[in-house]
Order: C-alpha cells, then structure tokens, then sequence
C-alpha cells in the first residue's frame, strides 16, 4: 500500500475504535458548563495551541460558550514565559483568569502531559492548579492519555494503530472531536453558514 493509503486506512481504524462513550462524557461536560454559566479554557502546545484557537472561535461562536486559549494572546503568553518560565506559564494565566469551580478546562495535547519525562510541564502544572480549584477537566490526548488521563473527568484518548504516527493523528482527531462537540444538537445553537445556505 502506498503512504496515503495506508495513513488512511490508520484513521478509519481509529474511527472503527474511539471511544464514544468518553466523547459522549464530554458533551455531558460542555453542557454543564453552559447551563452553569462557567467558562471554557482550551490548553495545548504546538499543533494544539492551534487546535485551542480554533476550537474557542466555535464554541463561542457556535455553541454560545464562554471561551479563551492562553495561546492566543502571544504578548502575555512570551513574558510569562521569559519573566516566569515555560512551566508556570498556563496556570500563572488561569490564576488571573480566576479559575473556578464554575469552569472547564480542556486540553488538546499528544501525551497528555508527564513531569517525569519533562514533556508538557506547563499543561500539567496548569492542570494540577484545575484540581486544586475544582474546575471540571476534559482534553482529547493520544498515547495513554499522559497526566490528563490521570485527572480528566472527561478524557477522549485517540487510539494508537502505528506509533509512527500518533502525533499526525491525535491531532487531527482532536478536530474531529471538537467538530463533533460543535454540531451536536445538545450543544448547537447557531447554524453554521454553509449549513444555512441552500
């Protein structure tokens, strides 16, 4: 088989496996969080920074949820980072964001975060503040879920068919994932254009 057929037939096998139920979770989760009138904070780093803003646009725009990504505000992103470390830097900007027990925060991550190997240390600091808070947790992760995995109440883990290729995959099913959330009629609340257009 060619490279395109094969890295085809990787998704349609991780289509066959996903979990549904843990995608059903977190559309349990965005609900109460609108209902509660709580905020959404989506976390990631690299192809899930630009997964975090693209999602905020659609949940806010399309589903009527309040939404922010640390990502897009690279002025206070960069100093924290220079002044404070890469580390600290997503839970020093959840603490001003006053993070709650009202709140959700989502993370679209390939590993999920790990300390030990020092992949992430930002997501999971900015997690293990979410714990301490209360905030609601949920992400769409790959490998084992990493630290997030750990934490979540909402994990959506995208299955592992080729290790070559977990990070091409992971993050193109995290925009599988939250398209999902986005059109789901119990989230839905602004038609889409191309959707109004006949």
């Amino acid at each position: 088989m060619s490279y395109t057929e094969t890295f085809l037939d990787e998704a349609a096998r991780i289509v066959a496996a996903i979990d549904r139920a843990a995608i059903d979770r977190l559309v349990d989760e965005f609900v109460a969080i609108r209902e509660r009138k709580g905020r959404v904070f989506v976390l990631g780093v690299g192809g899930g920074a630009g997964n975090a803003g693209h999602a905020v646009n659609d949940f806010r725009k399309i589903c009527g949820i309040e939404a922010y990504a640390p990502t897009d505000n690279v002025s206070e992103l960069t100093a924290r980072v220079n002044d404070d470390g890469w580390a600290s830097s997503f839970a020093n900007w959840l603490v001003v964001s006053r993070l709650s027990p009202l709140d959700l925060v989502v993370v679209f991550s390939v590993g999920g975060g790990n300390l030990a190997k020092n992949v992430s240390p930002n997501l999971v600091e900015a997690l293990k503040l979410a714990v301490r808070v209360g905030a609601r947790i949920g992400g769409v992760v790959g490998r084992d879920g990493g630290y997030l995995g750990e934490v979540a109440h909402a994990a959506v883990i995208v299955p592992t068919v080729n290790p070559a290729t977990v990070t091409p995959h992971t993050e193109a099913f995290q925009a599988v994932v939250w398209h999902l959330l986005v059109s789901h009629p119990r989230l839905l609340v602004n038609e889409m254009k191309w959707e109004s257009v006949r």
